[in-house]
């Protein structure tokens, strides 16, 4: 079977070890607008873009006229306690991923990171991660006209690297919206992994090729 042209990695659980930050960042957010996210609420947008996350929360807890006055505000809020804690606090890439980076590198694979988040969030944990020299697009939710589920992360990496085949691109996540949105692009490998948002049930019940434990595991489920 052919290899990939392409590998396009989701960020935060997939790459990056996930962590309480997130969440709390929204609980944080919300709390300011007088309102308390369910464990629930908070599960079921992750992977999403963090803008239209807020927007559709806000839009359940307050109706569509909140949401659209409010929605800018409380991003800003959950903007700044984001950046604050990744300046200041350490970020772990999930184990194995430079190696995977770098498995990739050996077979002229392309590597692409996409991500819920906008640049300025983004380039913090790229940055701090030493990774400017190991992948070869960043592709974030400011980048798009529409985030997760949407296909479009997927699709604008492919436009930046010149890969024209959508079938001979991985991609790779650890939600739900990851694994839709793989599944709307219609690449050739849409890979879910257990080591961030979503539980195995969850992923089980979304589109996809494969799941495997972590992207350590990526090589053995690709054709190398």
């Amino acid at each position: 079977m052919t290899r990939p042209e392409l590998v396009v990695f989701d960020m935060i659980g997939t790459t990056v070890q996930a962590s309480e930050k997130i969440p709390q960042a929204f609980t944080n957010a919300f709390i300011e607008e007088g309102i308390r996210l369910s464990t629930a609420e908070l599960s079921s947008v992750r992977g999403k873009s963090k803008r239209e996350a807020i927007r559709e929360l806000l839009r359940i807890h307050g109706g569509e006229d909140i949401a659209e006055r409010r929605s800018d505000e409380v991003y800003a809020t959950f903007k700044q306690f984001l950046l604050e804690s990744y300046r200041n606090e350490p970020i772990v890439s999930i184990h194995g991923a430079e190696t995977v980076f770098g498995w990739c590198r050996e077979r002229d694979i392309k590597i692409a990171v996409t991500t819920g988040f906008d640049r300025e969030l983004a380039a913090v944990l790229v940055q701090k991660l030493g990774w400017l020299d190991s992948i070869d697009a960043l592709v974030c939710n400011d980048d798009v006209s529409a985030g997760r589920p949407a296909p479009d992360l997927i699709l604008a990496a492919m436009r930046q690297l010149n890969c024209s085949k959508v079938e001979r691109v991985a991609s790779v996540g650890d939600t739900v919206s990851d694994l839709e949105a793989g599944a709307h692009a219609g690449t050739g490998w849409n890979v879910g992994v257990l080591s961030g948002a979503h539980s195995r049930d969850q992923l089980l019940a979304a589109p996809h090729t494969i799941l495997i434990g972590s992207i350590v595991e990526l090589p053995d489920v690709l054709p190398g």
